[in-house]
């Protein structure tokens, strides 16, 4: 791999040329990486969020992610994107609700420290939630 640098004309990204005269898109940084702590839920409160085990939802940077609230457990299939120019997650997931199997999507955009979003759980719930980073 050579050290070539160039920035893509139409997303703003940088690029790595590879010796076989390909670029390979850079992923931007965004924050998003990491371990959140859910602060809200539209559809439940915050006993719930906390009943087993403090909320979080984590996005690991080597792909084993995962969400916990309530009785809910799940691991998390994830990408980094853009709406609006704001730093985004896309994600499903899968796992389990208290004994039963669930499995779903969720987003969620970065704004001023605050990942805001939403969990859609297959034929079942959506709600809202906000996350703040946890502290290391």
């Amino acid at each position: 791999m050579t050290s070539d640098l160039h920035v893509g004309f139409d997303l703003g990204c940088r690029s790595r040329r590879l010796d076989s005269g390909d670029y390979v898109m850079a992923k931007r940084k965004t924050g998003i990486a990491g371990r959140w702590r859910i602060k809200s839920l539209t559809e439940w409160d915050n006993d719930f969020i906390d009943a087993e085990v403090p909320g979080y939802i984590n996005f690991s940077k080597n792909g084993l992610s995962e969400f916990q609230f309530g009785y809910v457990r799940c691991d998390i299939d994830w990408e980094e994107t853009d709406r609006d120019d704001e730093p985004t997650v896309e994600f499903s997931f899968q796992g389990f609700d208290e004994m039963e199997q669930t499995s779903g999507r969720g987003w969620a955009v970065l704004e001023d420290g605050t990942l805001t979003g939403e969990f859609n759980f297959f034929q079942g719930d959506d709600s809202g939630f906000t996350a703040e980073k946890s502290k290391a």
